[in-house]
């Protein structure tokens, strides 16, 4: 308290135990951490159990992409050369070239299936590529929700969606990029 008084600076009585209550916190806050930290599991967590789920066909009827590369896909175990349109109970080759090709005409499809599709999900490639927005908005009017995604993503949540029984189809242009099958 004398360093300030002889500095000339005013010392007012409310402001020390501010003062002091700055100087506790500094100093829990410069405080060393412990060193003996807990590596082992306690007795609770050495007694949960942890479960995998794994998608799997529950009956020959779901389609479910196994795989994929730049030549095309695996579904259900069947090879296919190129893009290809996968239904709730087909696959079909799709005759676009990129996700430049894609257009209402090449969408048809996925408004006019019985029974109807809920979520088109639309795998462009090696990126997420930006689609014409009139084209997502008209799948929209009429009922189709449309999901853009790089085709590895795009094979991924198909496989959720079918195996969650939901109404989905995919429409996937293989990657550049990958690897064989």
């Amino acid at each position: 308290m004398a360093t300030l008084a002889t500095l000339g600076l005013p010392m007012l009585r409310s402001s020390l135990p501010r003062w002091k209550l700055c100087a506790s916190a500094l100093a829990a806050h410069t405080r060393q951490p412990s060193r003996c930290h807990r590596l082992s599991p306690s007795d609770d967590e050495l007694y949960q159990r942890t479960t995998v789920t794994r998608l799997e066909r529950d009956s020959p009827d779901i389609m479910i992409v196994d795989s994929f590369s730049s030549q095309g896909f695996i579904i259900n175990g069947d090879r296919v050369i190129g893009p290809c349109v996968v239904i709730p109970k087909a696959i079909l080759q799709w005759n676009v070239g990129s996700y430049k090709d894609i257009s209402l005409e090449s969408l048809a499809l996925f408004h006019m299936i019985v029974p109807k599709i809920e979520i088109l999900v639309i795998g462009t490639g090696d990126r997420v590529e930006r689609l014409d927005p009139n084209i997502l908005k008209t799948m929209r009017q009429k009922g189709v929700a449309v999901e853009v995604q790089d085709t590895a993503n795009a094979c991924a949540t198909f496989n959720f969606l079918t195996n969650e029984r939901r109404m989905t189809a995919a429409a996937l242009i293989p990657p550049t990029n990958a690897n064989s099958f």
